[in-house]
Protein backbone atom coordinates (compact mmCIF):
# COMPACT_ATOMS: atom_id res chain seq x y z
CA UNK A 1 0.00 0.00 0.00
CA UNK A 2 1.13 3.56 -0.63
CA UNK A 3 1.59 5.79 2.41
CA UNK A 4 0.02 9.23 2.02
CA UNK A 5 2.40 12.02 3.02
CA UNK A 6 1.99 15.57 4.26
CA UNK A 7 0.59 17.95 2.97
CA UNK A 8 -1.92 15.65 1.19
CA UNK A 9 -5.42 16.79 2.19
CA UNK A 10 -6.56 13.17 2.66
CA UNK A 11 -4.71 13.24 5.99
CA UNK A 12 -7.12 15.95 7.23
CA UNK A 13 -10.19 13.72 6.77
CA UNK A 14 -12.00 12.46 9.85
CA UNK A 15 -12.27 8.69 9.65
CA UNK A 16 -15.64 6.95 9.86
CA UNK A 17 -16.35 4.09 12.29
CA UNK A 18 -15.91 0.52 11.10
CA UNK A 19 -19.27 -1.25 10.96
CA UNK A 20 -18.42 -4.63 9.44
CA UNK A 21 -15.83 -6.99 10.89
CA UNK A 22 -15.39 -9.13 7.79
CA UNK A 23 -12.76 -10.53 5.44
CA UNK A 24 -12.39 -7.11 3.78
CA UNK A 25 -11.38 -5.61 7.15
CA UNK A 26 -9.02 -8.53 7.81
CA UNK A 27 -7.32 -8.01 4.44
CA UNK A 28 -6.97 -4.29 5.17
CA UNK A 29 -5.35 -5.02 8.55
CA UNK A 30 -2.98 -7.57 7.00
CA UNK A 31 -2.01 -5.18 4.18
CA UNK A 32 -1.50 -2.34 6.64
CA UNK A 33 0.80 -4.53 8.73
CA UNK A 34 2.95 -5.45 5.74
CA UNK A 35 3.13 -1.76 4.75
CA UNK A 36 4.06 -0.61 8.26
CA UNK A 37 6.81 -3.25 8.58
CA UNK A 38 8.18 -2.45 5.10
CA UNK A 39 8.49 1.23 6.10
CA UNK A 40 9.91 0.42 9.57
CA UNK A 41 7.04 2.03 11.48
CA UNK A 42 5.54 1.22 14.87
CA UNK A 43 2.02 2.34 13.98
CA UNK A 44 -0.21 3.02 11.00
CA UNK A 45 -3.72 4.43 10.70
CA UNK A 46 -6.12 3.61 7.88
CA UNK A 47 -6.19 7.21 6.65
CA UNK A 48 -2.43 7.03 6.05
CA UNK A 49 -3.13 4.51 3.29
CA UNK A 50 -6.14 6.52 2.03
CA UNK A 51 -8.75 4.40 3.87
CA UNK A 52 -10.84 6.83 5.98
CA UNK A 53 -11.98 4.24 8.53
CA UNK A 54 -11.32 4.19 12.30
CA UNK A 55 -8.74 1.43 12.10
CA UNK A 56 -5.11 1.48 13.21
CA UNK A 57 -2.34 -0.90 14.07
CA UNK A 58 0.48 -0.62 16.59
CA UNK A 59 3.53 -2.82 17.01
CA UNK A 60 6.16 -1.44 19.37
CA UNK A 61 7.80 -4.87 19.45
CA UNK A 62 8.94 -7.07 22.31
CA UNK A 63 11.56 -6.24 24.97
CA UNK A 64 14.28 -6.33 22.29
CA UNK A 65 12.19 -4.26 19.87
CA UNK A 66 11.48 -7.19 17.55
CA UNK A 67 8.14 -6.83 15.77
CA UNK A 68 5.92 -9.79 14.90
CA UNK A 69 2.26 -10.73 14.63
CA UNK A 70 2.54 -11.71 18.33
CA UNK A 71 3.29 -8.10 19.36
CA UNK A 72 0.81 -6.51 16.92
CA UNK A 73 -2.20 -4.65 18.31
CA UNK A 74 -5.09 -4.19 15.87
CA UNK A 75 -7.38 -1.37 16.96
CA UNK A 76 -10.83 -0.72 15.52
CA UNK A 77 -13.02 2.24 16.62
CA UNK A 78 -10.78 3.35 19.54
CA UNK A 79 -12.17 5.42 22.39
CA UNK A 80 -10.11 6.85 25.24
CA UNK A 81 -11.63 6.11 28.66
CA UNK A 82 -8.92 7.66 30.84
CA UNK A 83 -5.72 9.62 30.43
CA UNK A 84 -3.31 11.09 32.95
CA UNK A 85 0.23 12.23 33.49
CA UNK A 86 2.46 13.90 30.96
CA UNK A 87 5.44 12.78 28.94
CA UNK A 88 7.61 14.50 26.33
CA UNK A 89 9.22 12.32 23.74
CA UNK A 90 10.55 12.51 20.20
CA UNK A 91 8.01 11.43 17.59
CA UNK A 92 8.19 10.72 13.90
CA UNK A 93 5.54 9.69 11.40
CA UNK A 94 5.43 7.64 8.21
CA UNK A 95 3.32 10.44 6.69
CA UNK A 96 5.98 13.02 7.56
CA UNK A 97 9.10 11.06 6.54
CA UNK A 98 12.50 11.93 7.99
CA UNK A 99 11.16 14.55 10.41
CA UNK A 100 11.31 14.09 14.17
CA UNK A 101 10.43 16.46 16.99
CA UNK A 102 9.54 16.48 20.67
CA UNK A 103 5.81 16.28 21.47
CA UNK A 104 3.98 16.30 24.81
CA UNK A 105 1.38 13.56 25.34
CA UNK A 106 -0.43 11.84 28.19
CA UNK A 107 1.85 9.38 29.99
CA UNK A 108 -0.91 6.81 30.58
CA UNK A 109 -4.14 6.05 28.73
CA UNK A 110 -6.93 3.51 28.98
CA UNK A 111 -8.43 2.69 25.58
CA UNK A 112 -11.55 0.76 24.59
CA UNK A 113 -11.53 -0.70 21.08
CA UNK A 114 -12.52 -3.74 19.05
CA UNK A 115 -10.29 -6.41 17.56
CA UNK A 116 -10.59 -7.69 13.97
CA UNK A 117 -13.44 -10.00 14.99
CA UNK A 118 -15.51 -7.28 16.69
CA UNK A 119 -14.62 -8.36 20.23
CA UNK A 120 -14.37 -5.46 22.68
CA UNK A 121 -10.97 -4.89 24.29
CA UNK A 122 -9.86 -2.52 27.04
CA UNK A 123 -6.16 -1.81 27.37
CA UNK A 124 -4.06 0.28 29.75
CA UNK A 125 -1.05 1.75 28.01
CA UNK A 126 1.98 3.66 29.24
CA UNK A 127 5.22 4.90 27.73
CA UNK A 128 5.72 4.34 24.01
CA UNK A 129 2.48 2.35 23.72
CA UNK A 130 0.49 5.24 25.23
CA UNK A 131 2.15 7.67 22.81
CA UNK A 132 1.47 5.36 19.85
CA UNK A 133 -2.24 5.08 20.73
CA UNK A 134 -2.52 8.87 20.92
CA UNK A 135 -0.47 9.49 17.76
CA UNK A 136 -2.41 7.01 15.63
CA UNK A 137 -5.81 8.09 17.00
CA UNK A 138 -4.92 11.68 16.11
CA UNK A 139 -4.66 10.48 12.49
CA UNK A 140 -8.22 9.12 12.67
CA UNK A 141 -9.35 12.60 13.77
CA UNK A 142 -7.53 14.32 10.89
CA UNK A 143 -4.47 15.51 12.83
CA UNK A 144 -0.70 15.05 12.53
CA UNK A 145 1.86 15.21 15.32
CA UNK A 146 3.38 18.38 13.84
CA UNK A 147 0.15 20.20 14.78
CA UNK A 148 1.11 19.64 18.43
CA UNK A 149 4.37 21.58 18.06
CA UNK A 150 4.56 25.07 19.52
CA UNK A 151 4.17 28.00 17.12
CA UNK A 152 7.88 28.60 16.47
CA UNK A 153 8.71 24.91 15.91
CA UNK A 154 5.66 24.53 13.66
CA UNK A 155 6.67 27.49 11.47
CA UNK A 156 10.24 26.16 11.27
CA UNK A 157 8.91 22.72 10.27
CA UNK A 158 6.64 24.19 7.55
CA UNK A 159 9.50 26.25 6.10
CA UNK A 160 11.89 23.25 6.05
CA UNK A 161 9.19 20.96 4.62
CA UNK A 162 8.35 23.34 1.76
CA UNK A 163 12.06 23.61 0.94
CA UNK A 164 12.37 19.80 0.97
CA UNK A 165 9.35 19.41 -1.35
CA UNK A 166 10.82 21.95 -3.83
CA UNK A 167 14.12 20.04 -3.89
CA UNK A 168 12.28 16.83 -4.85
CA UNK A 169 10.73 18.46 -7.95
Amino acid sequence: MEIITYPNKILKQISKPVERFDSELHKLLDDMYETMIKHQGVGLAGIQVAIPRRVLIIDIGDEEGNQSKDTLIEVINPEFLEWNGSVKDTEGCLSVPDYFDEVERYANVKVKFFDRYGKEQIMDAEGLLSVAFQHETDHLDGHLFVERLDYIKRKKFEKEWKKKLKQKK
